[in-house]
């Protein structure tokens, strides 16, 4: 056990190797940065009032390094999602491009997935189902809220005949029901 400490040390060690600031300080500013809705210049301040003096630029290169592996590692340890999802999706430009955003949310509006996609079809649809069954803290739906959007009932029948969405699923198309999942979206 002994030795398994030493190896994880000795890991994080190499994670934060050549950093000025100690590994604890990094994950602190992380974490609150991923927690709470605070700018770059906003955390500086927060750890300037811990005595912990770092520029703005510094935190955001550390989000850019160490958030991906932060949330690669909880992703495993969310809660996992109820049989409720509201899926919509949005058109939005990412990076002087126009693309769909398909998310899906359950009804607590927890965050299940999300998709980008040039299209607006039954195969995005589908894309997007797969993605967010394919998370290891989803549940099958029993019931699924969406939109008028027409390739959502053609997505959902022929996932349902190859098996890959549970047959009992129900899909719900209504215009207003789905209000959540767009205030969530556009937020």
């Amino acid at each position: 056990m002994a030795k398994r400490r030493r190896i994880d040390r000795a890991r994080q060690d190499q994670c934060f190797k050549g950093r000025q600031f100690t590994a604890e300080v990094i994950l602190w500013a992380v974490r609150w940065y991923l927690m709470f809705p605070v700018s770059y210049r906003d955390l500086q301040l927060m750890l300037a009032d811990r005595a912990v003096a770092v520029a703005h630029t510094t935190l955001f290169r550390w989000i850019q390094a160490y958030a991906p592996e932060i949330a690669k590692r909880l992703r495993p340890h969310l809660r996992p999602s109820n049989g409720s999802w509201r899926v919509d999706e949005t058109y939005v430009e990412v990076k002087g491009r126009w693309m769909y955003l398909y998310r899906a949310v359950d009804s607590r509006g927890q965050t299940i997935d999300f998709l980008l996609s040039a299209n607006r079809d039954a195969e995005a649809a589908k894309r997007s189902f797969r993605k967010a069954l394919g998370q290891p803290h989803t549940v099958t739906p029993r019931t699924i809220t969406v939109d008028k959007n027409p390739a959502y009932p053609c997505a959902v029948s022929e996932m349902k005949q190859d098996g890959e969405l549970w047959r009992r699923s129900r899909l719900r198309q209504a215009k207003f029901l789905n209000t959540s999942s767009s205030k969530i979206t556009a937020a």
